[in-house]
């Protein structure tokens, strides 16, 4: 009776005291005064919330982790156990140790770790609303059955991954709205302006940069995803208003990489998704649209780092403001949206932490797998060591961010494997210096993704491009071999910076080799500081060494003005790049032409112009704008659409035109005034789409390539409806990979050697200029990489790809292909430079 009597007492004084533990902590409707869903919460208000949150409750902490563009702060929580917090450190390093990416043996302590991550795209609004919603859910006291999950699971949260993108979106909306919301789908609530709110500050999509980290945010969000390597990871979105709601399991086509378990269990939490949703009564699909195959996306990036990676999407969208009509007739409300959100993600955790032991176990032996029984036909990928050292360089540098291990082939010897040059299985030599990725390590099978030479599609309806193999985005050679050559002795990229300081110290002239984006980089510091610089379009000798076209010419007596600052300028930015530098005592060479000559071309400063604005892609945009503010780091003068036939273009030696359909702007009147000024001696320069507005117009010279017409053959005029998008897929290309031919004497194509391989972004197809140079051609044989429909093959091949008109006293750059696409095809990027720097001049 006493011991009764004492549990009694007990349990009454733990009821009395338990609410007072958790009495300041707030539901998101009573922190932020408003019932979720009524409006949206801003950036700074999500961040004071989880804040909150993590201050009043011993369940949830909060980490920041970086800052965007626009200074607004990541940050992310991690909720569970207060027993697991106590132990954070132990289970976040014996995940590590399961892996192989951190050395030692790994305890008992080992939980399943789901990471739930909101808002990429920032005008698909809800799943930040929803993360408050979840975060409470999982913390507050009331709430049992998550406490139960929160035992057996770690679960970090990351709220709000494009603020600038989310706040651009909701301020403008905020901005445009009444008193109230129209959900009538043609109020101007629900036509967002350009550049709409999926972007970040440089108008780049995330989603797409998982594996480039092109950008601050997806190099911060990784650095902070590998100190974790989740075994569960959810991207959440919206799309279009009128669809129902999408979950895993994805749609084919699947990488090859990716395990049966993978698999198995994204249609185990698609069943744990349906019981809710069914419960509900609410609309859902799955595997259909969303497939796993490009690498750099929310839930394909994880996905190849070991874990369940799965995208949801929920109707909704820039469209769908607070709150719009569908075509069904019913109203789509941001509290339905948020809901199914919060639905998703507690059943996420839910269907984890019941499985835990099993999603541990499975995720410990994806990286086994990939040490001890590796999957593929290649198991070593060569990478020749007489490559470009910057180029070199820059690739072991990118796999360092992704943790994959490499080395050198430690012995010649000779074998058969696939030339990426070639696109050919053959015979191949392998030096002792060759740099190996063998695909017996932990990060093996993000390695296959990497540089398999043409990964197998098990269907060529995919979502995106289907090429990104290392070899052609760094512009180098190498091989793939089914061999198994095992790496003998650790390298660094820096061990491929072979900076030197040679000749005069007081020189006629400073001799700076051109081969790729740190010559770049360097021309364009020293040209902002007002350095008057030279390159030669003919290849030399001097002091024995050979120099090719291209070489930066940096003459003293061009820079007189600069006085005794002219040497510290260009030293100094020698050394910040990390080029090498010949002082070279006079301007005569021992062959080719010496510095006084014609053929050595003085540059003009550059002084660009980049229209943007509606008619244009905001992406392509974005990714010139970053280029050259962030890469590139040179100024150019942003100019709106709308403001085109206003501003002054002689004030601008070079005018970049991104891919658009430029409706209303580029009118005969405009084509004028454009074509007046190159006449006058700018250089204009167009990319993608932009190009078939300058067809056959205005004296531009750019012709469309057409396929031959023919009869309809009668199984095609009887095809089924149902497979009218497969019969349409032969005639395009999402994105592979095709030889280019260059014509290396052209000052486009300087520091370029003759073969270089290019994104193909779609079939459209142009014909060789008649009268203009044709730089880059792709000729019979070019394709290498990723999917080109049958009909597509032909109508690329013998086509322009890179090509300059000469039109009065200036030039037009034809990009037919977009060599800064998404910021990662980095061997392209020298052409824009080259484009900026030297053509014309």
């Amino acid at each position: 009776m006493k011991k009764l009597l004492r549990i009694g007492i007990t349990l009454l004084i733990t009821a009395l005291i338990t609410p007072s533990l958790f009495a300041q902590l707030q539901s998101p409707d009573e922190f932020l005064g408003y019932e979720l869903g009524e409006r949206w919460t801003p950036h700074h208000r999500v961040v004071s919330y989880v804040n909150h949150v993590a201050e009043n409750s011993d369940l949830a902490t909060v980490h920041p982790y970086g800052t965007t563009n626009q200074h607004r702060e990541l940050v992310y929580l991690v909720v569970t156990s207060a027993e697991n917090h106590s132990n954070i450190e132990e289970i976040r390093l014996n995940n590590l140790r399961l892996t192989g990416l951190q050395p030692g043996e790994a305890t008992p302590n080992r939980k399943a770790i789901v990471w739930l991550a909101y808002n990429i795209h920032g005008n698909e609004t809800s799943s930040s609303e929803a993360a408050m919603k979840t975060l409470y859910e999982l913390v507050n006291p009331a709430n049992l059955e998550s406490k139960e999950w929160l035992r057996d699971a770690v679960v970090i949260i990351d709220p709000m991954m494009n603020p600038d993108g989310r706040d651009r979106y909701v301020n403008w909306f905020n901005g445009i709205v009444g008193s109230e919301m129209n959900p009538n789908p043609e109020s101007r609530e629900h036509n967002e302006p350009w550049p709409g709110g999926r972007s970040n500050h440089y108008y780049f999509d995330m989603n797409r940069d998982w594996a480039w980290q092109t950008q601050k945010e997806s190099r911060y969000r990784i650095a902070i995803y590998q100190e974790w390597m989740p075994h569960v990871h959810v991207d959440l979105h919206e799309m279009g208003y009128n669809s129902p709601y999408y979950f895993a399991p994805a749609a084919e086509p699947f990488h090859k990489v990716i395990t049966d378990w993978q698999r198995e269990f994204q249609t185990t939490i698609g069943k744990n998704h349906t019981r809710h949703f069914d419960e509900e009564g609410l609309l859902y699909y799955t595997r259909e649209v969303f497939d796993l195959f490009y690498p750099s996306y929310g839930d394909t990036w994880p996905t190849y780092n070991g874990a369940i990676g799965m995208t949801y999407e929920q109707g909704g969208g820039s469209r769908a403001g607070i709150g719009v009509i569908t075509e069904e007739g019913d109203t789509l409300t941001l509290k339905d949206r948020l809901y199914n959100h919060y639905l998703s993600s507690m059943s996420t955790v839910e269907v984890t932490a019941n499985h835990a032991d099993r999603v541990v176990s499975e995720f410990a032996k994806f990286f086994d797998d990939a040490v001890n029984n590796p999957a593929g036909t290649y198991k070593t990928f060569v990478v020749k060591a007489d490559n470009n050292p910057d180029k070199i360089n820059h690739l072991l540098r990118f796999l360092d961010g992704q943790k994959i291990r490499y080395g050198t082939a430690g012995s010649s010897r000779n074998t058969r494997g696939y030339n990426y040059k070639t696109g050919q299985t053959e015979r191949v030599s392998i030096s002792a210096g060759d740099i190996v990725v063998n695909v017996r390590q932990p990060q093996g099978q993000l390695a296959r993704v990497f540089f398999e030479p043409n990964p197998e599609l098990a269907d060529s309806l995919t979502y995106d491009i289907t090429t990104w193999e290392a070899h052609y985005r760094f512009g180098l050679d190498g091989y793939a071999l089914e061999s198994d050559i095992r790496p003998d002795m650790n390298i660094s990229p820096e061990d491929f910076r072979q900076v030197t300081r040679t000749g005069a110290e007081k020189p006629y002239a400073y001799v700076a080799r051109w081969t790729g984006m740190d010559d770049a980089r360097f021309l364009a510091e020293i040209t902002k500081q007002g350095v008057r610089s030279r390159f030669s379009t003919v290849d030399f000798q001097m002091e024995g060494n050979s120099y090719k076209r291209g070489t930066l010419i940096i003459t003293r007596g061009n820079n007189n003005h600069l006085g005794d600052a002219f040497d510290e300028i260009v030293e100094a930015a020698a050394e910040k790049h990390e080029r090498s530098l010949y002082g070279a005592p006079t301007g005569f060479v021992e062959s080719g032409s010496d510095f006084g000559s014609n053929r050595v071309s003085f540059i003009e400063k550059p002084k660009i112009a980049l229209v943007l604005g509606e008619g244009t892609s905001s992406l392509n945009a974005g990714e010139i704008w970053h280029f050259i503010d962030q890469q590139l780091q040179y100024p150019a003068t942003l100019i709106n659409t709308d403001d085109f036939m206003r501003f002054d273009l002689d004030s601008y030696n070079t005018l970049v035109l991104p891919s658009g359909s430029y409706n209303g702007v580029l009118t005969d009147n405009a084509m004028e005034k454009l074509s007046a000024w190159v006449r006058g001696g700018g250089t204009l320069i167009t990319i993608g789409n932009t190009n078939q507005l300058f067809t056959n117009r205005n004296g531009f010279q750019l012709t469309r390539k057409y396929a031959e017409t023919e009869e309809p053959a009668m199984d095609k005029m009887l095809a089924p409806y149902a497979d009218r998008v497969r019969r349409n897929i032969s005639s395009s290309t999402s994105g592979s990979a095709f030889k280019v031919t260059l014509d290396t004497t052209h000052p486009l194509a300087f520091g370029y050697d003759q073969e270089y391989f290019t994104l193909k972004l779609s079939a459209d197809s142009y014909s060789y200029l008649e009268s203009g140079w044709n730089v880059g051609t792709v000729r019979e044989g070019a394709y290498r990489s990723g999917f080109a429909g049958a009909k597509a093959k032909p109508m690329i091949e013998n086509s322009l790809s890179f090509g300059v008109q000469s039109y009065g006293r200036g030039q037009v750059v034809y990009m037919i292909d977009n060599p800064l696409f998404r910021g990662f095809w980095e061997n392209g990027k020298l052409l824009f430079v080259n484009s900026l720097f030297f053509v014309g001049n």
